[in-house]
């Protein structure tokens, strides 16, 4: 197995010390993304105290609910389809990769069944890249005007996967840009969304989202090792 307490250490070492280069003083919360990882692996990171869990997949997130201690918080970080919302609306704790309408309808729908409140994250494409979901720059306002009548769902804050990058440094900018847009979002003061979170950084470029304002990480490789498809 991967040596899961020593990657912890050292990540957690990395985020203390992007902290202090971080001009606003802000703290980190660190989620372990486990998509694709046995359930023996999240075992040995709840062990050494990783209560919040990523995952892509909803029947991969129903599977190890089921069967992991239920102090955990499930975080939804992929692509979200709607017809697969009512599975995780009882427990998920928080949806990261909000981008359209018509998901956040159903959200609200499903949460409003159960009357269990919701928080979510809007996802931005501030790459702009094809291949990514996530609403573009200028359309995250006018999606957030439309939803700030929802009961059920809260809008929590902002989520971005940057480009892949061989430096990290290159993905500086995009970074930047999404902290602006949060702090332009806050200050618009539109009701039922409120700028808590801003989640962006994963294991190759996760310093320098801390130096630019996250204070969510989303980091899989960092802890568990390289993805083993396969398992």
């Amino acid at each position: 197995m991967e040596d899961i307490k020593q990657n912890l250490l050292d990540t957690k070492h990395n985020i203390e010390m992007s902290l202090e280069k971080s001009r606003y003083g802000q703290s980190v919360e660190l989620i372990a993304v486990s998509k694709t990882k046995p359930v023996e692996y999240l075992k040995e990171a709840y062990n050494q105290g990783i209560r919040l869990f990523g995952e892509n997949k909803v029947q991969e997130m129903v599977d190890k609910y089921e069967v992991l201690p239920k102090d955990i918080q499930w975080h939804m970080i992929g692509h979200l389809q709607r017809n697969k919302v009512k599975y995780i609306a009882p427990f998920v704790s928080l949806i990261h990769s909000v981008d359209s309408i018509r998901l956040a309808d159903e959200i609200e729908k499903q949460a409003q069944k159960i009357s269990r409140e919701l928080p979510i994250l809007i996802e931005v494409n501030m790459g702009r890249e094809e291949s990514k979901f996530g609403l573009l720059e200028e359309e995250v306002l006018p999606f957030l005007k439309q939803v700030e009548n929802y009961r059920f769902v809260k809008i929590k804050g902002l989520m971005t996967s940057a480009p892949y990058v061989e430096d990290s440094e290159q993905n500086r900018e995009i970074f930047h840009k999404m902290k602006q847009l949060s702090v332009d979002i806050e200050a618009e003061n539109i009701d039922n969304v409120n700028m808590e979170w801003l989640s962006m950084g994963m294991s190759n470029d996760y310093q320098i989202a801390i130096e630019e304002g996250s204070n969510m990480v989303r980091i899989g490789t960092g802890i568990f090792g390289k993805r083993n498809y396969l398992i």
